[in-house]
């Protein structure tokens, strides 16, 4: 009896974990399946080079979210204090309604002062903020204290600063917060091919920006056109190579050559460049003169040789880690 008792309860057990196995054997394999469907996903929205087209009369750019952007604005790295609110006033003076930030910066507070001090409409101007790696496991928590330190009752754009641990996590977090209009598009710094393709398959809500280190020394000519294929808009930071590379990449002879041709400076020629690969540009200043130079680029155009002279200059050098 106490046999039969016991065949029983194994039997018992035998069926129970044989129904385990094929449950999380069909999740498995569903899970293999979504990620094989998106990933079709990507090869299609990168074979159809759905490329959003710049607009230059109106220096915007329409957004997969369906917002409009700016084509140029003020990175604010480095930027502080009373320095950055001033940088950011004199950036709004001079018509810049794109303003980049982030959790690291420390600044967050100084650009939302800014803002509601210019007296501009709070729809005119498009601000974009980051969450870090550090703040990934707690991503609400890091959502809340931006949207409170800029105090601009919601975010443009919200980017994770770079891959780190539960950043599709926190990225998910970010997307309840655009159903609630918290925040109303998505992105992603420094990321590429291997990382996107890995990322996007595990998200619902396709990012609307990629904002990556691009200037003539680091071109990106393979990973910018990837991004772009996928409908997603590619926004460039460091444009003028970053400090301890500037004056090298300002000075450069074919950049001065060509400037020389349109009477313009160096630093709007490189702006050009970006704008007519399709690139947005955020490049930082405090200096209320650079920061007027930065804004006059669309009233010249360069050649399709004056591109490819300066797309030669590419030597992969990458200038920070990220």
């Amino acid at each position: 009896m106490k046999k039969k008792k016991l065949y029983v309860i194994l039997a018992i057990i035998l069926i129970i974990g044989f129904v385990i196995y094929i449950s999380l054997n069909g999740k498995n394999k569903q899970k293999e399946n979504e990620k094989i469907v998106n990933e079709n996903v990507i090869e299609k929205l990168e074979q159809e080079k759905n490329i959003a087209k710049f607009n230059f009369e109106t220096k915007s750019v329409k957004l997969n979210s369906g917002y409009e952007m700016p084509l140029n604005g003020l990175g604010t790295y480095s930027l502080t204090g009373d320095t950055c609110y001033n940088a950011v006033s004199s950036a709004l003076k001079s018509g810049v309604r794109l303003i980049d930030t982030a959790y690291m910066y420390g600044n967050e507070e100084e650009i939302g002062k800014a803002i509601r001090d210019s007296g501009i409409p709070r729809e005119e101007i498009f601000v974009i903020t980051k969450i870090y790696p550090s703040q990934f496991d707690n991503p609400k928590e890091a959502i809340e204290l931006a949207l409170k330190k800029l105090d601009i009752e919601y975010i443009d754009m919200m980017l994770l600063h770079h891959p780190g641990v539960n950043d599709v996590s926190a990225y998910k977090e970010m997307e309840k917060y655009v159903g609630i209009g918290k925040i109303r598009s998505l992105g992603l710094s420094n990321w590429y091919v291997k990382e996107l393709k890995e990322f996007l398959p595990q998200v619902n809500i396709m990012p609307a920006l990629v904002q990556n280190e691009i200037h003539p020394y680091y071109q990106e000519n393979d990973v910018i056109p990837f991004i772009q294929n996928l409908g997603i808009i590619v926004q460039g930071w460091y444009p003028f190579g970053g400090r301890g590379h500037t004056s090298e990449l300002l000075n450069n002879e074919t950049i001065v050559k060509i400037a020389n041709n349109h009477n313009v400076s160096s630093a709007q020629v490189i702006l050009r460049w970006n704008l007519q690969k399709g690139v947005v540009v955020i490049p930082g200043s405090s200096n209320p003169n650079h920061i007027k130079e930065n804004t006059d680029i669309y009233r010249f155009e360069l050649t399709e040789d004056e591109m490819e002279q300066i797309n030669n200059l590419d030597r992969n050098e990458k200038y920070d880690w990220y």
